[in-house]
C-alpha cells in the first residue's frame, strides 16, 4: 500500500513539474510569439488603457489624449495638427506611429525601461508606467511663420540654430491633420484612404523626406571647395569665363539667366548667380575635392537622424567633366533635402563647422524630472574658417545688392543665396524656387538662425520664378520670428 502511495506521489510530482515547465515555456519562451499574434488583443488594450505622454513645443503640449470609454480607451489628440504634423507625425490605433510619435514611442507610451521606478521592476510586476513627455527644440513663432509663409503653396522650410544644430522650424505643405487617424473606426479608415489618394501627398514630409535639385544654392558648396583648394584666391579677379559655356566633351551650351556673366569675377558671379562661371569653376576644382566638400557638408550621409531618419542628400561620385559642371550648379544628379540646405547655410554662419541637427531637447518623466537631454552633437569642419568668413561676406552682398534683397531685415545682418532648379523631362516641370540664408541680430555675437526654403509650384510665369522672389520672403519671415524671440 505504501509503495502504491509513493508511486502515486511521485507521479503527481512529475505532473507538477511538467505543469511548471509548460507554464515557463508559455510565459518565457513563447511569450513574444503570443504578444505578436494578431489575434491577441491584450497588448493593444494595455497600450491604450492610459493616456499617452505629450510632445511639447515652446513649453506647451501640442498633443493630448481623449478618453473614449472603449476597449482601446485613449485616442491621440492634436493641437494645431497640420502645423506640427511634419514633426509629431501621427499615433493611430489602426496604422501605427510615425516621426516623433514613432521614434519616441517608448517614452510617450510608457514602455521605456527608464520610466520604471527600479530596474526590472515592470518585468516582475507586469505594470505599465505612465507615459513621459518629449520636449522639442522648435521655436513656435518660427514654425508658424514658415507655415503661414507657405500658405497656398507646395514646398517646405527648415530652420536650425547654427551654433548648436537645434531645429527651430520644420514645415511641409500641403499638410494634414493627424487627428482623424487616431481612432480605429470607419472614420479613421476613410481619412487614411483620402490622404493616400490625394495627389498633393500631404503626408509626405517634404522638409526631411523629399530631395530636390538644389540649383544655385549649391554654389555655396562649390565655392567653398574652390576656396579651400586654392582654385580661387582673388574674389575680384576676372575668371575668363565665356558666355555661353560649352560643357567639356559635349556640344551642350550652358547659359545664364542674368546678364554680365562673361568673364565675371567670382564675387560678381555669386551675386548674379552665373551658371557658366560656377560650372567652369567646379570642373577646375575636380570631382575628388568637390565630392569631399559636399560630404563634409552632409551630402551622401545615409545615417542622419533627428531622431527620425532623414532622406539622404546626394552628390554623385562617378562623374565625367560635363556632369561635374552641371553638378556644380546643383543640377544633374545633385539632390538635397531642405534640412540639408539649412545645414549648408548654418555651416557658413558657424565658421565652417557643421553641427548635426536635432529635434528633441529632452525627455521627462510624467512629473517633469529629466530622463535624458540632447547632449553635445557631432561637429564636422566643412571648410576652413577663413573660407566661411569670405562666404558670409558674399552671402550678405546677395541680400544687400543682389537677387536676395527681399530677405533683408532692418537692423540685422542677413546673408543668403537664391536658386532656381530645373526638373522634369527636358526641364519641362515648373522650376523649384530655393533660398538659403542666415541672420544675426544687431546685438547678437553670432548668427542665430539658418533657413532653407523650397517652393515647388511658385504661382508665377515660368520665366519669372526665382528663389529671390518666391522663397526669400518666407525665409525673411522665419528669421524675423527667431530674432524677435529672446
Amino acid at each position: 500500500m505504501t509503495r502504491h502511495i509513493r508511486h502515486a506521489g511521485f507521479f503527481c510530482a512529475l505532473l507538477l513539474v511538467a505543469l511548471l515547465v509548460n507554464a515557463a515555456r508559455v510565459q518565457v519562451v513563447q511569450a513574444p510569439a503570443y504578444d505578436r499574434n494578431p489575434a491577441n488583443r491584450r497588448p493593444d488594450i494595455a497600450r491604450y488603457e492610459q493616456p499617452r505622454g505629450d510632445i511639447l513645443v515652446g513649453g506647451r503640449p501640442v498633443t493630448g489624449s481623449k478618453d473614449t470609454r472603449e476597449h482601446l480607451r485613449y485616442e491621440r489628440t492634436y493641437t494645431d495638427g497640420p502645423l506640427y504634423a511634419p514633426v509629431t507625425g501621427f499615433a493611430s490605433q489602426l496604422y501605427g506611429t510615425t516621426l516623433l510619435e514613432h521614434s519616441e514611442d517608448g517614452i510617450l507610451s510608457g514602455s521605456d525601461p527608464m520610466l520604471a521606478p527600479f530596474p526590472l521592476w515592470n518585468d516582475f510586476t507586469r505594470a505599465r508606467n505612465s507615459g513621459g513627455d518629449v520636449v522639442t527644440t522648435l521655436d513656435p513663432a518660427a514654425q508658424r511663420a514658415a507655415y503661414e509663409g507657405l500658405a497656398g503653396l507646395k514646398g517646405a522650410v527648415a530652420a536650425v540654430e547654427p551654433s548648436t544644430g537645434r531645429i527651430l522650424a520644420l514645415v511641409s505643405r500641403p499638410s494634414y491633420d493627424p487627428q482623424p487617424l487616431s481612432g480605429n473606426g470607419p472614420a479613421a479608415a476613410e481619412a487614411w484612404r483620402r490622404l493616400n489618394a490625394d495627389r498633393d501627398r500631404p503626408m509626405l514630409n517634404r522638409a526631411i523626406r523629399q530631395t530636390y535639385p538644389p540649383g544655385s544654392t549649391f554654389k555655396v558648396v562649390t565655392l567653398a571647395a574652390a576656396l579651400d583648394a586654392g582654385v580661387v584666391t582673388d574674389l575680384d579677379a576676372p575668371t575668363d569665363s565665356p558666355d555661353p559655356y560649352t560643357l567639356p566633351g559635349t556640344r551642350t551650351r550652358l547659359t545664364n539667366a542674368s546678364r554680365g556673366c562673361r568673364n565675371a569675377s567670382v564675387r560678381e558671379a555669386f551675386t548674379l548667380s552665373c551658371n557658366t562661371v560656377f560650372a567652369r569653376l567646379g570642373v577646375a576644382v575636380g570631382a575628388p575635392d568637390l565630392t569631399a566638400t559636399a560630404r563634409a557638408f552632409g551630402f551622401n550621409n545615409p545615417a542622419l537622424r533627428v531622431p527620425f531618419p532623414v532622406a539622404r542628400s546626394t552628390f554623385d561620385t562617378s562623374l565625367d567633366r560635363a556632369q561635374l559642371g552641371l553638378s556644380s550648379i546643383g543640377q544633374y544628379n545633385t539632390r538635397a533635402t531642405p534640412l540639408q540646405m539649412a545645414m549648408v547655410a548654418a555651416a557658413v554662419a558657424n565658421g565652417g563647422q557643421v553641427r548635426e541637427p536635432y529635434l528633441v531637447e529632452r525627455t521627462t518623466r510624467p512629473g517633469g524630472s529629466i530622463l535624458a537631454t540632447a547632449g553635445s552633437r557631432a561637429v564636422r569642419q566643412a571648410m576652413y574658417p577663413s573660407t566661411a568668413v569670405r562666404l558670409r561676406v558674399l552671402m550678405r552682398e546677395v541680400v544687400e545688392d543682389g537677387t536676395g534683397w527681399r530677405a533683408a531685415i532692418r537692423g540685422a545682418r542677413v546673408g543668403g543665396k537664391t536658386g532656381t532648379a530645373q526638373h522634369g523631362r527636358r526641364n519641362s516641370g515648373t522650376p523649384y524656387a530655393w533660398f538659403i540664408s542666415w541672420a544675426q541680430g544687431e546685438r547678437d555675437l553670432a548668427p542665430r538662425v539658418a533657413v532653407a526654403v523650397v517652393v515647388e509650384d511658385a504661382e508665377a510665369e515660368r520665366r519669372n520664378i526665382s528663389g529671390g522672389g518666391d522663397a526669400a520672403p518666407i525665409a525673411r519671415a522665419v528669421m524675423e520670428a527667431v530674432l524677435a524671440s529672446r
